[in-house]
């Protein structure tokens, strides 16, 4: 009375799912480049980890005594795994099996990769190589009818981005509900030369007249730029590799805090350089990843979507081992100026900040909206009035400190103005409704004009402005909170970081 038959026959079934689309077809995976997906998944998650989850779902064929003579697997692998000890849900498209596209009849196997993550509180990554719809024009052939389009579990899709963190790598062309399947994630990656991304392929683009490769239509090089995805790399294993960093700076769900890592950077440190990193001349610029580098625990800055939006850099770091979500100005792009893409990278980065509960450091040095034609064509001032707004609904903890410039509307969405503001600003601080250089010759343009020496006059006039702009005497009423040496920030901040914690519960 052994049920040593069947066991028998699952681990035959078992052997016919892990030969996947057959090694003709694995053959032409690996010779375009790319792994096939079991070997994704041992990449992507801890050695020996990953339990799979339906792994003899498929299609069967038997003979005339019942016997199974070949099987198909399922084109959808889906599990439980760990990244760096830590459980998650990881997904992975087969691509050699009808490429990638939805099995419609084992489109339960996708959905309970998706309620697996939000019903177990764990992060989810998907690896999308295919169009992950329902078919093709064959299939209606093969059903007899065709059907009004409905999305499988879309509302498990929406309730993970409400709960769990969602990593998506796109590795390979991904079209229709595959690229949907990208997008509607915290975090996208690309491979260059690797992946493309489309609503619709070059065959359907042709019917409207734009004859275009994968590549053209679609690559890394169009959508990290625009905002589609959040990053671009140069292989698979890097895209792994970027996948873990991003989970590690996060809580496994909503529900959960954040890790602290073991402090390895004296709270203390105070870099030298910081003293002299911000010119004086106003049209010079600096690096404002130099200055993170110096602020936060050395080797934990992590920057998420730095190809698009890049006036805003949005980045993860650590200070004495907490972890911030970290907005900082990049004044070597547009100055600074929030243009539409900017404003939409900020509006998006604060809310996930809010939402997985990470306190926010704001390093600023803002000179306003972008004005001019292409910014007012491109609705500037809506996207920036919502980032605004995402600041200002923001709460967790919030600490600002002002590196350089804070101008007009822009420069005042640092942080919520009518809550406490836990807020340092350097001597080089230079604030105001619109910059002096702007408006200087207008507002004294007949005492100018009147003047026996018009350019002596105008050098007098600035030197008096300077005087009054002096941050000196804006934090004389109180207007901005401290003044500090630059390189005090790291030692602040990682005091604002253990109290920030301590409020969110964690210290």
């Amino acid at each position: 009375m052994s049920w040593k038959r069947e066991i028998e026959n699952l681990r035959a079934r078992e052997g016919l799912a892990e030969k996947m689309g057959g090694e003709e077809k694995l053959a032409r995976q690996h010779g375009q480049g790319k792994l096939d997906a079991r070997e994704r998944l041992k990449r992507l998650l801890d050695p020996g980890s990953f339990r799979e989850i339906g792994k003899i779902a498929g299609r069967g064929s038997y003979d005339e005594a019942g016997e199974l003579v070949d099987f198909s697997p399922s084109n959808f692998i889906f599990g439980r795994g760990h990244i760096d000890g830590r459980p998650v849900v990881a997904s992975a498209d087969d691509f050699t099996v009808r490429g990638g596209a939805a099995d419609a009849a084992l489109h339960r196997k996708f959905v309970q990769c998706e309620k697996m993550a939000h019903s177990m509180g764990l992060p989810l990554i998907r690896m999308i190589d295919g169009t992950g719809g329902g078919g093709s024009v064959k299939t209606l052939e093969d059903t007899g009818f065709t059907y009004v389009p409905v999305t499988p579990s879309w509302d498990d899709i929406i309730t993970n981005l409400e709960t769990v963190p969602v990593v998506a790598l796109a590795l390979g062309p991904t079209a229709g509900m595959g690229a949907a399947r990208t997008v509607a994630s915290h975090y996208s990656i690309m491979v260059k030369g690797l992946s493309q991304l489309f609503a619709a392929g070059p065959v359907v683009a042709a019917q409207i007249g734009d004859e275009l490769s994968k590549e053209e239509l679609g690559g890394s090089e169009i959508h990290a730029r625009n905002g589609v995805v959040d990053e671009e790399v140069a292989s698979e294993d890097e895209a792994f590799a970027y996948a873990r960093a991003f989970l590690s700076y996060l809580p496994s769900s909503v529900d959960k805090l954040a890790a602290r890592t073991a402090p390895h950077d004296p709270v203390d440190r105070r870099d030298e350089k910081l003293l002299s990193i911000v010119p004086r001349e106003d049209k010079q610029v600096y690096s404002m990843r130099a200055v993170m580098a110096s602020v936060f625990d050395k080797g934990s800055v992590f920057e998420m979507g730095r190809r698009w939006g890049r006036a805003a850099i949005t980045a993860f770091a650590r200070l004495d081992g907490w972890p911030v979500a970290v907005l900082a100005s990049d004044p070597t792009f547009l100055g600074g100026s929030w243009e539409a893409l900017t404003s939409q990278k900020v509006k998006r980065f604060v809310e996930f900040a809010g939402q997985f509960r990470l306190p926010v450091v704001h390093l600023v040095d803002n000179p306003g909206f972008m004005v001019g034609l292409e910014a007012e064509r491109t609705g500037t001032i809506r996207y920036g009035v919502e980032a605004m707004n995402a600041v200002y609904k923001a709460t967790v903890p919030w600490a600002s400190v002002i590196i350089r410039r804070a101008y007009g509307i822009a420069g005042s969405a640092m942080s919520n103005g009518e809550r406490f503001q836990y807020r340092f600003a350097w001597p080089s601080g230079d604030w105001g409704s619109l910059p002096i250089a702007g408006g200087l010759e207008a507002a004294y343009k007949s005492e100018i004009a009147a003047a026996d020496d018009p350019a002596a006059k105008l050098a007098e006039i600035k030197a008096r402005l300077t005087a009054v702009t002096s941050p000196f005497r804006t934090a004389e009423k109180f207007n901005v909170e401290d003044i500090i040496d630059p390189r005090d920030t790291r030692p602040l901040l990682c005091e604002f970081a253990g109290l920030a914690w301590a409020k969110l519960g964690a210290a």
